[in-house]
């Protein structure tokens, strides 16, 4: 059975809504080069369909939407060395998708209910009308692997309220329903057993006007439907005066200094200590460096730098080695190059903003 099912929904007028949902539920929904090489020339195609009126994204089982990327095999490809092409390769598809994505000239409703992690990230943001579910979970975890929150996270992590983009980019800390729609991360709260009425819904709606108009009006009645089942808990929002405050530091060893002194019985911020002391020390520069350089820039250029700093990372031993120790090996034991903050080197970290082509592959997108 294919690893994405497409499916086409007529509407009562006589039109057509695409379903494209990820299917690979033993792996959370990981994102492969397999998946992202399905689903981007049929959004391609279903842009130029005027058939097709609306795409909805979603994908197998209960449990997550899309866990992450697909960041085993980028694991291998770099260990083996049989294919030093393939995260270049990886990368590169991954992005034009999650441009596509964003740039798609119709509607695009993403069902996030579950996991929805990394890879996951970068489709849901993309999308026009982002659903989050009471089972929602949320997260850009990647400097537990000695990676950055990319696939479109220096845009969107840039856009949140006030300094949380980079301590959420820091510490990885879970995001819910609530803290999701407070972040700009969702749009709707839909309960999570409402998809088929969502469907239905969508094909009994009128698709001779405007397309966006159709959409709205259907989520807005199943969000109201779904008050009930609303998951109010938005430890992000409740948490804003203590992050502006921590992140207010004059360097990122000044603001390590602040969590590592910081002693409350919260879990929500002992957590976000645990993570950001256990993550790699490489990763906190890489991110906080990533953050401030593409503030201003385009989505375009944002994806651009991305790749530059994604390939670099899987030429270096960081990124490896923190999925070995998480989910290969899963000893939770990485030996990161560096064992703090204050150790990285301005030149290491210089090293990997470096583009390692004279052309980026992403220029022509």
């Amino acid at each position: 059975m294919s690893v994405v099912q497409f499916h086409e929904y007529p509407t009562q007028d006589g039109y057509k809504l695409l379903e494209i949902s990820l299917n690979a539920e033993k792996s959370l929904n990981a994102l492969t080069l397999e998946m992202i090489q399905l689903i981007e020339p049929r959004l391609k195609k279903a842009a130029v369909d005027d058939s097709i009126k609306a795409v909805l994204l979603t994908s197998a089982g209960d449990k997550a939407f899309c866990a992450g990327g697909d960041v085993v095999s980028l694991y291998r490809s770099i260990t083996s060395g049989d294919n030093p092409n393939f995260p270049t390769d990886y990368f590169t598809h991954e992005y034009r998708l999650d441009y596509r994505i964003h740039t798609f000239p119709k509607p695009i409703i993403c069902w996030g209910s579950g996991i929805v992690m990394g890879g996951g990230m970068g489709l849901m943001n993309g999308c026009s009308h982002r659903i989050v579910t009471e089972t929602s979970h949320m997260a850009m975890p990647e400097v537990t692997i000695g990676l950055f929150p990319d696939v479109g996270g220096s845009f969107f992590l840039n856009k949140m309220p006030g300094r949380t983009g980079l301590f959420l980019g820091l510490t990885g800390n879970p995001i819910y329903a609530a803290d999701a729609l407070f972040l700009g991360l969702a749009d709707r709260f839909i309960e999570s057993s409402r998809y088929v009425d969502l469907v239905a819904d969508l094909q009994a709606a009128d698709w001779t006007g405007c397309c966006k108009k159709a959409v709205n009006q259907t989520l807005r009645q199943l969000e109201k439907s779904s008050e009930s089942a609303f998951r109010q808990a938005s430890p992000v929002q409740d948490h804003y005066a203590f992050i502006q405050s921590v992140t207010d530091q004059d360097s990122l060893t000044d603001l390590m200094k602040a969590m590592a002194g910081i002693e409350s019985d919260d879990p929500w911020i002992q957590r976000s200590q645990k993570a950001i002391t256990q993550g790699s020390p490489l990763s906190v520069h890489l991110i906080a460096e990533q953050l401030k350089r593409t503030r201003h820039l385009s989505l375009k250029e944002v994806f651009m730098s991305e790749l530059i700093l994604a390939v670099q990372c899987c030429q270096h031993p960081e990124f490896p080695e923190g999925v070995r120790a998480l989910l290969v090996d899963k000893d939770r034991n990485p030996n990161w190059m560096f064992k703090s903050v204050g150790a990285v080197e301005t030149a290491v970290i210089e090293e990997f903003f470096e583009a390692p082509w004279s052309d980026n592959p992403l220029a022509g997108i």
